[in-house]
């Protein structure tokens, strides 16, 4: 009995600890790794391309995300 109600004291102060935690990433930095993620999928596509057309569409389309995410950024701080 008295094990059991130590492992009970023990999870109660690391679930109450856990709730002093501020959250670290803001939403701006959450939308930038977003437009990241996105520009990292059209580098990819482009990079298996059939045709200059389309990678340079889709290196475009990565740029454009990029620049997003740099704005994020600068939002964010």
């Amino acid at each position: 009995m008295k094990k059991i109600l130590i492992v009970a004291a023990v999870a109660g102060l690391a679930s109450l600890a856990a709730c002093n935690n501020t959250p670290t990433n803001t939403t701006a930095e959450n939308v930038a790794e977003s437009h990241e993620a996105n520009a990292a999928i059209y580098e990819s596509a482009a990079d298996n391309a059939t045709n200059a057309t389309t990678e340079a569409v889709l290196e475009n389309a990565a740029d454009v995300e990029e620049n997003k995410a740099d704005a994020a950024h600068a939002n964010a701080n």
